[in-house]
């Protein structure tokens, strides 16, 4: 059976750890090339090397410029010398508490990380992809065509204690499924990926105080990893092109909220 992730070239945002940095692995493993995506510049190169230079490149920044946006592209046709046909819309952070209790002075950089850096990139992919298509003589049924957009649980179930950081996931949910409507009938498949608790860089980022992750890993645990949601979204990717799965929600098993 063909394998439609192979050889494919991905655009992957927010990749220097966790879930972005396994699925950069996780798809040049099975056969795919990527362009990785984030403020680490070390970083990055530390995983390009890790991977092997011929199948990887890197652009650092901030994935909400429109100059990172398009080095993205740029450096996908530079260095595998043909288009994108994947991007993974994976950057963003978390922010701990609700409307009432979270750190205010924080909101305006979650909102530009999440939901605007996110409507860029899928904007710019979308344009992309489709003039890909038009320009190869409506190939979709050839070559499958991806965007994949993480999202999150909270973005789906309301919960009280990450309220504001839901709210983009709602937000970014909501583009995910219009743009899959709006993309789907010309051969471009939409994606939204909505996983649960992932130990990951994620919690300390976010400002979760380390006693209160560890009592949900020990009422809910074992929780999921990175690699446990790169699997799924490299599942997802690798269907023939005229086969669409448009949502995962992904949960540890004993995961009962949100």
């Amino acid at each position: 059976m063909q394998d439609w992730l192979e050889g494919r070239i991905a655009i992957i945002t927010g990749a220097s750890a966790g879930i972005g940095e396994a699925i950069a692995r996780d798809f040049v493993h099975r056969g795919a090339r990527v362009v990785i995506n984030a403020r680490r510049e070390a970083r990055l190169a530390e995983i390009a090397q890790s991977l092997g230079a011929d199948r990887v490149a890197t652009v650092a920044g901030d994935a909400c410029e429109d100059e990172v946006i398009d080095r993205l592209f740029r450096a996908a046709s530079d260095k595998f010398e043909d288009e994108a046909d994947l991007v993974v819309v994976n950057a963003g952070r978390g922010l701990n508490g609700s409307v009432t209790t979270s750190d205010t002075g924080q909101w305006e950089e979650m909102i530009r990380t999440n939901l605007l850096a996110a409507a860029k990139l899928m904007r710019a992919a979308s344009h992309r992809l489709l003039a890909d298509i038009e320009q190869s003589g409506n190939s979709w049924q050839q070559q499958a065509r991806d965007i994949v957009v993480l999202g999150s649980t909270v973005g789906r179930h309301i919960s009280p204690f990450s309220s504001m950081y839901g709210s983009t996931k709602f937000a970014v949910n909501s583009l995910a499924e219009a743009l899959r409507r709006e993309l789907g009938p010309k051969g471009v498949r939409v994606s939204l990926i909505e996983p649960g608790f992932v130990r990951s860089e994620f919690q300390g980022v976010a400002g979760y105080a380390d006693d209160w992750f560890a009592q949900v890993v020990d009422r809910i645990g074992p929780v999921l990893t990175p690699e446990d949601c790169a699997e799924i979204i490299s599942f997802i990717v690798s269907r023939p092109p005229q086969v669409h799965l448009s949502d995962a929600l992904i949960r540890p098993t004993r995961q009962d909220y949100p």
